[in-house]
């Protein structure tokens, strides 16, 4: 049984990427925190094993298997959650990364790489932010990198991905001002090295300092928070190891 003091205790969430890696964890955190979460992926059985999880452990939870680099697909997931009641709450986690060194860094790495982590947060966070509108308000966390965080070490091979996770936190700064009058609050967080498929296909000697967990963690304590005093700001996340 949720706890009352959670603020998404009863209410409607998305987590996007919520088929593995922090989007998953983030999913099975909030559904354990009392949300009623939908998940979106490409990955539709991955997805259903997440859902499976949370439903074994009590919680609500369907599952949208959604390309978020898709306009038609993005539509096709809000239909559904406006379909499902108000929505409270966004996580933007699904991303892409292909190592590659700058000089082989070829169109298609690089437009794959931005539509899915840059124009996918976009896209979701557009049609979150009309139906929180259209709610009353909502809450909106998205998911960065160390990687697009102004002066920390960055690594060989990841030019697209740094540049979509700059985007990503830039877009969470536009969001914040445009939601401020309308009680919409975002706020971008930036992991650095977490325990990922991600990360061991970025960089297989770079030792994680955070777990998934830790990072879903953090999003719903964020979430679960009065959000507008912080409304737009970055939370660098820095290893433990």
């Amino acid at each position: 049984m949720a706890e009352a003091r959670h603020w998404l205790t009863g209410r409607l969430a998305v987590v996007t990427g919520a088929s593995r890696g922090i989007g998953a964890a983030t999913a099975e955190a909030m559904a354990a925190a009392g949300a009623r979460v939908v998940l979106a992926a490409r990955d539709r059985g991955a997805l259903d094993c997440v859902v499976t999880r949370v439903r074994d452990a009590g919680g609500e939870a369907t599952a949208v298997a959604t390309d978020v680099s898709s306009a038609a697909d993005v539509q096709r997931l809000f239909d559904a959650v406006r379909a499902a009641g108000p929505l409270a709450a966004l996580v933007c986690a699904a991303a892409v990364l292909t190592p590659a060194r700058f000089t082989e860094t070829t169109s298609e790495i690089w437009e794959d790489t931005l539509a899915v982590n840059l124009t996918g947060t976009f896209l979701c966070c557009r049609a979150a932010f009309a139906a929180m509108r259209d709610g009353g308000g909502g809450r909106i966390v998205n998911i960065a990198s160390l990687s697009g965080v102004y002066a920390t070490e960055k690594f060989l091979g990841l030019t697209a991905y740094n540049v979509s996770k700059y985007g990503v936190i830039g877009l969470t700064e536009a969001i914040a001002v445009e939601g401020k009058e309308l009680g919409i609050s975002a706020i971008c967080v930036s992991p650095g090295a977490v325990d990922t498929e991600m990360l061991r296909r970025a960089n297989p000697a770079l030792r994680p300092g955070l777990t998934p967990d830790q990072v879903a963690g953090l999003i719903v304590a964020l979430i679960d928070s009065p959000l507008v005093p912080a409304s737009g700001a970055n939370i660098p996340l820095f290893s433990n190891a």
